[in-house]
């Protein structure tokens, strides 16, 4: 009976001590991810678009999190997160990688876990069916971080990983988009994450509502991990590549601070090393999460950049900050309950 009655008081206390921070318990989430940031909003939107988007994304968040809560390592969990976008045509990654000036898709992709530090990356690859795998392999089977190009597919191939013709990558609406730019002005680079026009950089900011895929994860173990994948800009030529392979840039992922994967506007990104900034300031200025993510993506607008960014520290804290008028973006907590929102909140 004592311990009943102490039981309840200390349930007492806690609904009291809610009451007066006038905030409920924070809920712990395990795994976040995002498809990429732009101006989509939701009178553009038709209701088949959004469900098409919300299914992916909830299909992504579901696969991830089974393999949490089977034991599974937060790499292994964001890798097979990501490959369920990269396998949708919907996403700037893998299957729906928009088209070069040349007429072919070039992927970027990038995994790094939080606990050894270790992280891979390959860039313009044109024949690996899944590129963040490959950056998971580069990860763990080599000696290297960054592998690009053609040397970057050998060592897929060599790695067991599925190779496949290139012509798997065309799809009609990528298509068109690469031809609706060549035609309007063939000088001009197009991203996925619209903003404002940059004149004098060559570059339009067009959002055709794709964008970057990315995953941040906390395991059973206290582990963090973050990977991104992207095809990049349509249009995109010199073998341009963007902050998304780029470690500290568009992924980083530290147990000590935060995992972090960004999307949108790439150059800016890589400017302002925006997902280890986020890591320095919690590491050495002491502030939390939720500070550190506004203050990058407050500093990637001040610079002229738009996009935004997906985090999660080992407490299960999450934040999803971005600078434009949506960004696909979904959770999922440790007890199942899923959330996903594309446009921005009013």
């Amino acid at each position: 009976m004592k311990k009943l009655l102490f039981c309840c008081l200390m349930l007492s206390l806690k609904a009291i001590c809610y009451a007066e921070e006038g905030t409920p318990p924070q809920e712990r989430y395990i795994l976040v991810i995002h498809g990429g940031a732009g101006t989509i909003t939701k009178q553009n939107m038709t209701p088949e678009k959004e469900a098409a988007y919300t299914a992916v994304l909830k299909e992504a968040l579901i696969t991830g999190f089974k393999m949490l809560k089977a034991g599974k390592s937060s790499t292994e969990a964001v890798e097979a997160t990501i490959k369920v976008m990269e396998d949708s045509p919907l996403f700037n990654a893998g299957k729906g990688a928009v088209f070069t000036h040349d007429g072919k898709n070039e992927m970027d992709a990038a995994i790094m876990n939080g606990k050894t530090l270790q992280a891979g990356a390959v860039a313009g690859v044109t024949t690996v069916k899944n590129p963040i795998s490959a950056a998971k392999a580069v990860m763990e089977k080599s000696e290297h971080v960054m592998l690009a190009g053609r040397g970057a597919e050998q060592f897929a191939k060599d790695a067991g990983l599925e190779i496949v013709d290139p012509k798997y990558f065309w799809t009609q609406e990528r298509w068109d988009a690469l031809q609706k730019t060549l035609k309007t002005d063939s000088s001009k680079t197009k991203l996925d994450h619209s903003y404002t026009p940059a004149g004098k950089l060559g570059i339009e900011n067009v959002d055709n509502k794709f964008g970057t895929v990315g995953a941040v994860a906390l395991d059973r173990n206290g582990n963090l991990a973050a990977g991104t994948s992207t095809g990049g800009m349509t249009n995109k030529k010199y073998g341009r590549i963007g902050d998304s392979p780029i470690i500290g840039a568009g992924t980083y992922a530290n147990n000590k601070t935060a995992a972090v994967s960004c999307t949108g506007w790439g150059e800016f990104y890589i400017r302002d090393v925006a997902a280890y900034d986020l890591s320095a300031m919690m590491e050495y200025k002491g502030i939390n999460l939720d500070q550190a993510a506004k203050a990058v993506i407050e500093k990637i607008g001040i610079l002229g950049g738009s996009g935004g960014l997906i985090a999660l520290d080992q407490a299960g804290h999450a934040v999803m900050p971005f600078n434009t008028e949506g960004m696909y973006r979904g959770t999922i907590t440790e007890d199942g309950q899923i959330d996903i929102e594309i446009y921005k909140q009013q």
